[in-house]
């Protein structure tokens, strides 16, 4: 038998490149008996199937994962399959696309989020409202920040931009917000684009203040550094000049000032990792197998 994580919520069924950081040890985890990983779209033409996604001892998992764009059926999926609790934390890095249309429309994803039982905590986007706009929210402390929610949807947590949360014993500091590459595109056919979508400079100046003030384990923004920037998920039909990258060069600067042990970021659309920085989009990934990278 062999142990594998199952880590994509989207993809096909393989049991070939698999990355070694992906891989579970089978003293800490209970798998099923099929030794490939699963995707989701694969999941139900399993007979026996992966049983549970959960360390043996343990109350409550966090797990984390990429974009989702409005769409919350994969992850739906991933829930329900492995049984994940109302202990359990997924943490989503930004598109949620939970507050992109600012009405009704934006309730089927959010009712799909709210049906799962984990709590989501989830980072800003560029492709969404902020919800300090939106007038249905409220602010709460929660694991040593601040969250927007609203009453009809208690387990979905939006994170404030700088603060650092304590998510089983591990500092998170959040950093949200990025540039849309399509922005010229959504102003000439009138599609939705928010002016707020990349970090403030009030923003900028309380996460410099986080980092100098506090060290943390695992920094979590929605794009990546500027050095870290993976070319390869480029569009073609974008004109590189155009893009204003002035948030990820700020990163660069986050990235020197900060004593941290791992970033993860969505946003590009890949499953990557390059040293401590974790790109995720269909990959989900447990905290456990984070810290076992922590240097």
């Amino acid at each position: 038998m062999t142990f594998y994580q199952l880590h994509s919520k989207k993809q096909q069924a393989t049991g070939q490149g698999i990355d070694l950081w992906s891989v579970l040890y089978k003293s800490d985890y209970i798998f099923a008996k099929n030794d490939y990983v699963f995707g989701l779209s694969m999941i139900s033409k399993s007979n026996n199937g992966i049983i549970q996604l959960r360390q043996k001892g343990r109350n409550s998992m966090v797990y984390y994962t990429g974009d989702i764009h409005g769409n919350a059926t994969d992850l739906v999926a991933f829930v329900n399959r492995f049984k994940l609790t109302d202990s359990d934390i997924l943490i989503i890095l930004g598109d949620v696309g939970a507050n992109y249309y600012g009405d009704k429309r934006d309730q089927y994803c959010k009712n799909a989020l709210a049906s799962m039982k984990p709590t989501v905590f989830c980072i800003h986007g560029n492709h969404e409202r902020r919800p300090a706009t939106v007038p249905s929210y409220k602010q709460k402390e929660w694991n040593g920040g601040m969250v927007w929610y609203e009453d009809e949807y208690p387990n979905l947590l939006f994170a404030r931009d700088g603060d650092i949360f304590n998510i089983d014993g591990t500092k998170h500091l959040v950093i949200g917000g990025a540039y849309s590459v399509d922005k010229f595109y959504r102003l000439e056919r009138n599609y939705l684009w928010f002016p707020d979508e990349q970090p403030s400079a009030k923003i900028k100046a309380y996460v410099e203040e986080q980092v100098v003030k506090q060290q943390v384990d695992i920094i979590l923004s929605h794009t990546c550094p500027y050095k870290y920037e993976p070319r390869e998920a480029f569009l073609p039909m974008i004109d590189q000049s155009s893009v204003d990258d002035s948030t990820e060069h700020w990163l660069n600067k986050i990235e020197d000032m900060a004593n941290y042990k791992a970033w993860l970021c969505g946003h590009w659309h890949i499953d990557k990792r390059i040293d401590k920085l974790y790109f995720l989009f269909d990959n989900v990934v447990p905290l456990d197998i984070i810290k076992r990278g922590f240097k």
